[in-house]
């Protein structure tokens, strides 16, 4: 058991840590921890060799409970997560991912035939537009192939947007089809949709789940409106709407969309994702980066696992 400075009181805390795949970190390896308190003290930092260390941190009932916690592991990206409120009375868990230094995307479980039964909800949306279903598996498998980047990043948003809630049904259900040109990026991707998707997004944001963007054209040129998820301290999704550029599909004048995740609601007091300031590629754009954060804040908030069809390996 890890151990940190003597309080009068202590909490319990537990860190455990992941790679890419989304399962526990390979036993036999040197995992650095590093514990700092919400007044910046370090509290702890040494080695072990196990995935999961139970620890007791000072409790002082206040602001010096909001804690960061960091791992780092040699040949892989350090990660941390802050804060982590602890209590004295129940004990406190995170679940760290660490990504191997040049980690590859592994679309083993996003390969077409596969999705068919996994995810035979997101096949008439992927589909649609092409001449037939060899068409549709073809571009698929292309943008698969040659933008791994933009794949992944259509796979993490269409992931996310799954797992939102609106009144009625979710952002993917209002959603009729896909742009497979160049602007499928590895940050966004842009779709039409049912326009009735603005209103639900509108009575999600009075029942406090989205935050619109003031000025949003600054930011996405020709933006009408733009909503942000506001769950999670970091990786909510962005809903933009393009209400000038329509197109009718399936008898319904839909309107383009721009769904792309924002990292931080406050990128000093959140997730502390050493690639930020290191970089996996050297911008705040990798669908790497948007896959731990996701995952970590859905571990955090204790809401279903963020699992997108791909591992990082």
């Amino acid at each position: 058991m890890g151990s940190a400075t003597a309080a009068a009181q202590t909490a319990g805390l537990t860190v455990s840590v992941f790679d890419g795949t989304r399962n526990p970190l390979a036993g036999g390896k040197n995992i650095l921890f590093t514990i700092f308190d919400g007044f910046r003290n370090q509290v702890y930092r040494n080695y072990d060799q196990a995935s999961s260390v139970p620890f007791r941190v000072p409790f002082y009932d206040n602001l010096g409970d909001d804690y960061t916690v960091i791992a780092y592991t040699d040949g892989y990206l350090q990660a941390g997560f802050s804060p982590v409120k602890v209590s004295a009375e129940v004990p406190e868990a995170v679940d760290l991912m660490l990504l191997p230094k040049n980690a590859g995307f592994n679309f083993q479980g996003a390969l077409w035939d596969t999705l068919k039964t996994t995810h035979p909800e997101w096949m008439p949306l992927l589909a649609h537009g092409a001449a037939d279903e060899a068409s549709a598996k073809d571009r698929y498998t292309q943008v698969m192939e040659q933008r791994p980047e933009s794949m992944a990043s259509l796979l993490n948003l269409m992931t996310a947007m799954s797992q939102i809630n609106l009144p009625s049904g979710g952002p993917l259900d209002y959603f009729k089809e896909l742009v497979w040109d160049d602007s499928m990026a590895r940050d966004r991707f842009f779709g039409y949709a049912d326009p009735a998707l603005l209103d639900q997004v509108k009575r999600a944001a009075k029942q406090g789940e989205f935050a619109p963007e003031v000025d949003s054209a600054v930011f996405h040129t020709g933006a009408t409106d733009s909503y942000k998820q506001i769950q999670f301290g970091e990786a909510n999704v962005q809903l933009t709407f393009h209400g000038d550029n329509t197109k009718q599909i399936d008898g319904v004048d839909c309107v383009l969309m721009e769904p792309d995740i924002d990292y931080y609601k406050d990128l000093a007091a959140h997730a502390l994702l050493e690639v930020v300031a290191n970089g996996i590629t050297g911008s705040l754009t990798d669908p790497k980066q948007v896959y731990v954060l996701r995952w970590m804040a859905g571990r955090h908030a204790g809401v279903p696992d963020f699992d997108p069809p791909y591992v990082i390996s």
